[in-house]
């Protein structure tokens, strides 16, 4: 590799959509830049089945890495997922079986590698080692901490406040993210912001055990279609696996301050594509050339070269001219939104369904459409102005002012 690509590489790793360093950038800079070869990892529950373009931008920072001739580890943290993360939830997940944690992992590995190149990463459970640890090997790394760390955390204190529970394997689920770090005799550990808490675990169980510093890169977040942190739950995600127009749509469905957020952790186009969308944005060119060129390139990566210009003619045909069936009924709409709620009453009534049931499953199947975006099955409002529903292939309706 030359020199100038390195360091291209490494100024992308370390700068691109990055939040925090630990020790600091200078430190993992020179970490980088000393020969030797480093041990990193990513870590993933398997608490779902699917993979989200918010999940593909620390996957695309574990590849930099692992071009970068490093000893590369994509960790599914199967044992973990037992006992289940709230770092970021103002609850308790619920706690997953072994059968569900295998059903969810089914296809991680296949979605993961539109990203990552797993003749160069390596693919571990964290069962590997956690499940034979005995209980005298668990005291012994709970004597590196003290419980006023974990509840000194501000989600952990609310709850606390708020009168919620706090169970004692939560409590230990840093300690056990700590000790995945340290098995793997850790360099970097790549996560987000909010795995801070659990990754300092690690720097200091292999501070204490074994001598040897390590560093973490913390990333910040792509947010959802809608602003929101990306979620299956709020109906905001762009996934892996959705149908190219489907992403060309809900990209388009971006509010116009996020194009350049999308370009920098969604994509993985070079520094002077973002630069100069981000020119002619301040030029006061209409943004919506710009999300078109970033539909594009987020279809190309995600789907394929070959998937683009029909999902950008799809988008065109059925949102921007609204060309569907001349005979499609009508609806007029007032409101600013629409609620899944009101899909559904309106695919009854105009016969799109035969009940609200059948509606509803629709929906969840993932056969229902607005604007070219997919309705998902949570009752969340949904933007309009003019619209169109599509039902199945070639079901239509319009939703007009």
């Amino acid at each position: 590799m030359e020199e100038a690509e390195k360091k291209a590489k490494i100024d992308s790793f370390l700068t691109r959509g990055v939040e925090n360093i630990v020790p600091g950038k200078a430190e993992v800079e020179k970490l980088l830049n000393s020969g030797k070869v480093l041990n990193v990892y990513l870590g993933i529950d398997p608490t779902a089945t699917k993979i989200h373009l918010g999940h593909a931008f620390p996957l695309r920072k574990l590849q930099i890495l692992a071009e970068l001739g490093h000893h590369v580890t994509f960790l599914i943290g199967d044992f973990t997922a037992i006992v289940g993360d709230t770092s970021d939830k103002e609850s308790e997940r619920p706690i997953l079986t072994r059968e569900q944690i295998e059903e969810n992992f089914q296809t991680y590995k296949r979605q993961a590698k539109k990203f990552l190149d797993f003749s160069k990463i390596e693919l571990h459970f964290n069962s590997e080692w956690l499940s034979k640890l005995d209980f005298a090997g668990v005291l012994k790394l709970t004597s590196h901490f003290s419980l006023n760390d974990f509840i000194s955390r501000e989600l952990i204190k609310k709850r606390l406040a708020e009168g919620k529970s706090i169970s004692l394997p939560e409590v230990l689920y840093p300690i056990m993210q700590g000790y995945d770090s340290m098995a793997m005799d850790t360099d970097i550990q790549i996560g987000g912001t909010d795995q801070i808490f659990n990754m300092q675990a690690g720097r200091t169980l292999i501070k204490n055990i074994k001598g040897k510093d390590s560093s973490i890169v913390a990333n910040g977040f792509l947010p959802g279609t809608d602003g929101r942190k990306m979620s299956k739950t709020w109906g905001n995600a762009i996934w892996i696996e959705d149908s190219p127009e489907e992403i060309f749509g809900k990209v388009m469905s971006l509010k116009d301050n996020m194009i350049l957020t999308y370009y920098l952790m969604g994509t993985n186009v070079d520094n002077v594509v973002i630069e100069d969308a981000k020119k002619r944005l301040e030029s006061g060119e209409n943004p919506m050339n710009i999300k078109r060129e970033l539909a594009r390139t987020i279809v190309k990566e995600l789907c394929g070269k070959g998937e683009v210009d029909a999902a950008e003619e799809f988008f065109q045909k059925t949102v921007v001219e609204k060309k569907v069936d001349e005979n499609a009924p009508e609806v007029r709409w007032d409101k600013e939104t629409i609620t899944v709620e009101d899909l559904i009453r309106m695919m009854v009534e105009l016969s799109m369904a035969t009940s609200n049931g059948e509606a509803k499953r629709l929906i969840e199947q993932g056969g229902v459409y607005l604007n070219g975006v997919r309705v998902e099955k949570k009752s969340v409002e949904l933007p309009v102005g003019k619209g169109v529903v599509r039902v199945g292939k070639r079901k239509y309706l319009k939703i007009v002012r």
